[in-house]
């Protein structure tokens, strides 16, 4: 009976005990020096505490139309939290360069983080570690979470809750500089409707001097006052009633343009002023873009690192790969040997 010839690739249990008794010592060693450098360097990796903010965005993006415009729009709600456009629209903005450089210029992280200011890359350098340190994400319930790491516990959660409150500011102003351009636009509008509207009542006044009142009432009464003083043969009524009818006939057409021009215009002038008083609103208030759900404080616990598993999975990787190591060295061997 021919029995097969045992090789490397026969890796069975008892190959292992043999193969781990074989090279104990070996294996002990980068075992025993992979723990002592790993807790050497756990533990001068500088502890960090995390702070996070939870934020829902609001729905409202015009104060206007949702506090002053009467209508059934539920997208105008104040009370109403956003939904997955709006919470896109929060990360944009949080993860703006104004946001980052207020940021960095109020808690001096260039020298904070240890960037020399000299240095021909300190931006680049500097931002790198401000995404290192920061972070925003969208959660499963469209919120928005804002997290930051840091040395300081107090300092994480003063820049958790800044970045919190910055997203309003850079928000506000970003629709206050349309608004704005939007509030030009119709006061301009505005004040020439006014002006144009002067115009015509100036005009009209004119017209009142010369006796034209109302021109439909005025032409009937007038008219039948002429034909009753025609049939009293009254010459002194007929003459100024002639005269009369005369002024009539003359600016009557002149008085119902403007007349009716007029009421249209003052319907215009109307919307306009609807639209100024919006604009203006929406120019020059405030209302917060945002619902706080929880904010941030000082950690009491370090967050990073976690020291354990640096050593767990550092000794488990340098033994893994000594493992391999040594496979690969006895298989080439016995290649050789062939």
């Amino acid at each position: 009976m021919n029995k097969r010839a045992s090789t490397p690739d026969d890796f069975n249990s008892l190959n292992v005990l043999f193969f781990v008794y074989k090279w104990r010592k070996q294996l002990g060693l980068v075992g025993i020096s992979a723990f002592i450098i790993s807790c050497i360097i756990a533990l001068t990796i500088q502890e960090k505490y995390k702070s996070s903010v939870i934020l829902f965005p609001a729905t409202t993006n015009s104060i206007s139309k949702a506090l002053l415009t009467d209508n059934n729009n539920s997208n105008e709600d104040v009370l109403q939290f956003g939904e997955e456009e709006e919470a896109e629209q929060m990360l944009q903005i949080l993860s703006s360069d104004e946001v980052r450089s207020r940021i960095c210029e109020k808690y001096h992280l260039m020298e904070h983080y240890g960037i020399d200011p000299d240095d021909q890359y300190k931006r680049t350098k500097l931002y790198d570690e401000f995404l290192q340190n920061i972070n925003f994400k969208r959660t499963e319930y469209m919120s928005v979470k804002i997290e930051v790491m840091d040395e300081s516990a107090d300092t994480a959660a003063l820049i958790a809750n800044d970045i919190a409150a910055l997203h309003d500011s850079t928000k506000t102003r970003i629709q206050h500089e349309r608004a704005r351009e939007a509030l030009k636009i119709v006061e301009r509008e505005y004040l020439a409707k006014q002006k144009e509207i002067r115009k015509m009542e100036d005009s009209i006044k004119v017209l009142n001097s010369y006796g034209v009142f109302d021109y439909e009432s005025q032409s009937e009464v007038t008219s039948e006052q002429y034909a009753i003083a025609i049939s009293k043969n009254d010459q002194r009524a007929i003459k100024s009633l002639e005269e009369k009818l005369e002024v009539i006939g003359k600016y009557g057409s002149a008085y119902v343009s403007l007349r009716d021009d007029l009421v249209l215009q003052r319907k215009q002038m109307n919307l306009l002023k609807s639209k100024y008083d919006e604009a203006k609103v929406d120019a020059e208030q405030v209302l917060s873009q945002k619902f706080v759900v929880s904010n941030a404080f000082p950690a009491e616990k370090k967050s990073y690192p976690i020291r354990w598993l640096i050593v767990v999975v550092s000794t488990l990787s340098a033994l893994l790969i000594a493992v391999i190591t040594i496979l690969l060295v006895e298989n080439i061997k016995q290649f050789r040997l062939r």
